[in-house]
């Protein structure tokens, strides 16, 4: 595990700095890159957004990331062009570390699938 867990990081490193090239900024944490994907997922560009709708952009990267896996679906957008996703199928109990695991294998195949951005070596 430890093995996997090391090329795990490696990666999201290099996620991290690829995404400072793109934007001219580091991402913090997890928190910001879910609200990075969550603004293009959007696709209404730059601007502010009132703290329910940071939640919402975070709830939206969330639920896209982890379609991957077949957890949730796209149902549509609604009238001002957000997106809906609905539950798929259960998500496993995890603990903090082993959730944020999950996350970051799967915002790491998110920019591979997306933009064709490989971060393993």
């Amino acid at each position: 595990m430890y093995k996997k867990d090391l090329q795990l990081q490696q990666s999201w490193a290099r996620l991290m700095g690829l995404v400072e090239k793109m934007i001219g900024k580091r991402p913090k944490d997890m928190n910001s890159m879910l609200f990075l994907i969550g603004v293009q997922e959007l696709g209404q560009g730059q601007r502010n957004f009132s703290k329910e709708e940071k939640q919402d952009l975070m709830h939206i990267a969330i639920c896209k990331v982890l379609s991957y896996s077949g957890f949730y679906e796209l149902e549509g957008t609604d009238e001002d062009g957000w997106p809906h996703w609905k539950p798929k199928r259960q998500l496993p109990h995890f603990d903090l570390l082993e959730q944020e695991k999950l996350l970051k294998m799967h915002v790491l195949e998110y920019f591979e699938k997306e933009y064709g951005i490989a971060t393993t070596t």
